[in-house]
């Protein structure tokens, strides 16, 4: 089934109260992680792309990663092509406070 049509725009305020929440459950430490533009692009520009899904995950060592596959215009994961994980998670690379990790 393909993705119905949604504005996933929100504003700051939204996005904040958002990562507030996950940040006071306190399901992990990690809040959030960083990827490199040109990997991610790379992703995006495989054929048949036409967004991408983020799934939560562990490492080996069990601390909480995040894997992105692109998905084509099923809804289906393109597993034969790009994937990626290895964020940088933050902490400790969360940047300047700022109301998404503040």
């Amino acid at each position: 089934m393909a993705l119905p049509p949604r504005d996933h725009r929100m504003t700051l305020d939204e996005a904040a109260a958002h990562t507030k929440r996950y940040r006071d459950a306190k399901i992990h430490e990690v809040k959030g992680g960083a990827f490199h533009k040109d990997q991610v692009l790379e992703l995006l520009n495989q054929p048949g792309c036409v967004g991408l899904r983020i799934y939560h995950g562990h490492d080996t060592a069990g601390s909480p990663t995040f894997v992105l596959a692109g998905i084509d215009k099923t809804d289906s994961d393109i597993t034969k092509g790009v994937l990626l994980e290895r964020q940088y998670p933050c902490p400790p690379f969360c940047g300047g406070a700022n109301p998404l990790n503040a």
